[in-house]
């Protein structure tokens, strides 16, 4: 049976190592803020949302949030992005996707500036993470590979399978396991023999979004299954991709859902505002 990996201890250490940065970049004179935009209705997103101020409090950054209608505009998303970026009590700009239809995501995503990008997901941020030369890496590829390590092992000559190919977590996920010198394949609804290779995985990320996607004849006995879903099961309970109880029974370690990937994904996006405003007060 496998070990649960504990994402709310993890996710709780890693917030004492930003509360301590935070003091001592405040004894230095260095404010530390994180701005927050919400667009619309989406409960989803409040939620989120929610514990992300939760969070910043929790650390002791300074939360702003700037929460808009759901029919506002592009042009109106955008002046208020340029204003964060001119803002110099924002140290990272965050804003909650999805967002309402009429507003190009990509558009939003490339005014943000990469120095304040703490999501990482603007195109320069991307390139650094490609070459492995990063200030910023995604919260929730960041924040499994945190959970890699708790598990003690090392993902360097492992076989990974990452089970998504996602600009938020499948293709950055890849990149920082192939960083930690791990052999990756990454899988989607076209791979052929799926079963057979994620089978093979030393390390499986499932992050496709599915219900009970993967089950327990594709996991490796003793592998580390990581599971990123976050979906509803028929009484509206959270699930993952995993098909849990069948999944346990053969990995070494597992996430649950919720209490794995969720919880880390908060806690790297207080580390990275830290890095920001440590990049900007020029400490190393």
């Amino acid at each position: 049976m496998a070990k649960l990996i504990d994402g709310k201890a993890v996710s709780a250490k890693v917030k004492a190592q930003v509360r301590d940065e935070v003091s001592a970049l405040k004894e230095k004179g260095v404010h530390v803020g994180l701005a927050v935009v919400i667009v619309g209705n989406n409960q989803a997103s409040r939620v989120y949302v929610n514990n992300k101020k939760k969070a910043c409090a929790e650390v002791g950054i300074e939360s702003f949030e700037y929460a808009l209608p759901e029919e506002t505009t592009q042009a109106e998303l955008l002046e208020l992005v340029a204003k964060l970026n001119g803002d110099d009590n924002v140290n990272g700009i965050l804003v909650q996707l999805p967002l309402p239809k009429q507003i190009d995501e990509n558009a939003v995503i490339n005014e943000i500036l990469p120095e304040k990008d703490v999501d990482a997901f603007h195109p320069a941020n991307v390139g650094h993470i490609m070459i492995g030369d990063y200030s910023f890496l995604p919260c929730t590829p960041a924040g499994i590979m945190e959970l890699i390590a708790d598990t003690g092992i090392d993902v360097c000559g492992k076989k990974c399978v990452v089970v998504g190919r996602s600009n938020i977590v499948g293709k950055p996920m890849a990149m920082l396991l192939l960083h930690s010198n791990g052999t990756v394949t990454i899988c989607h609804s076209r791979t052929e023999n799926l079963k057979e290779i994620c089978a093979e995985a030393d390390i499986l990320v499932a992050a496709v979004g599915r219900r009970d996607f993967i089950t327990g004849d594709m996991v490796k006995e003793g592998a580390v299954v990581i599971d990123v879903g976050m979906n509803r099961n028929d009484e509206g309970k959270l699930c993952g991709d995993c098909k849990f109880d069948e999944c346990a029974e053969k990995a070494g370690f597992i996430t649950p859902v919720p209490g794995g990937v969720g919880p880390m994904t908060i806690a790297m996006l207080m580390k990275n505002t830290v890095t920001a405003a440590r990049i900007k007060a020029g400490i190393a």
